[in-house]
């Protein structure tokens, strides 16, 4: 497989997961891993989910941006693994993003809850798993 294929690959795998599984570092600098709903993406480069102000995550990425997101399909042995920073991104566009209907259900303040936070990731360099390869590359 080559990087062209693992990029196609790659992209398609981020469309039909549902769940995301993002990385950050703790205080010790150990890894934490999370499944977080895979809500809206901007190609490989960038993704977006949605998350509460009050969450360790989110105190995490505000020491310590480096991040990570993994895709997988289980069932074909195939996975996408993305690293970059996550960022806070609450300025009202990015809220107006992530939020759909249903959201009340977890945000009963709508879409200004204070409790309500938006995380951006925007990932540097990549790795395309499947069929015992790896294809690494650069996300420009």
């Amino acid at each position: 497989m080559d990087k062209e294929n693992a990029l196609q690959k790659g992209l398609e795998l981020i469309k039909s997961s549902k769940i995301a599984m993002i990385g950050t570092l703790d205080d010790d600098g150990y890894p934490n891993i999370k499944a977080m709903l895979n809500l809206v993406s901007d190609g490989m480069k960038t993704i977006w989910f949605s998350t509460n102000t009050s969450s360790k995550r989110v105190t995490q990425i505000k020491k310590n941006m480096k991040a990570s997101v993994y895709f997988v399909d289980q069932d074909r042995f195939k996975g996408l693994l993305l690293v970059g920073e996550m960022e806070v991104a609450n300025d009202e566009e990015s809220r107006k993003k992530l939020w759909f209907e249903g959201s009340e259900r977890y945000y009963p303040l709508g879409i200004n809850d204070p409790d309500y936070c938006v995380l951006r990731f925007t990932a540097r360099k990549g790795n395309y798993y499947q069929g015992l390869q790896n294809i690494s590359f650069d996300i420009e």
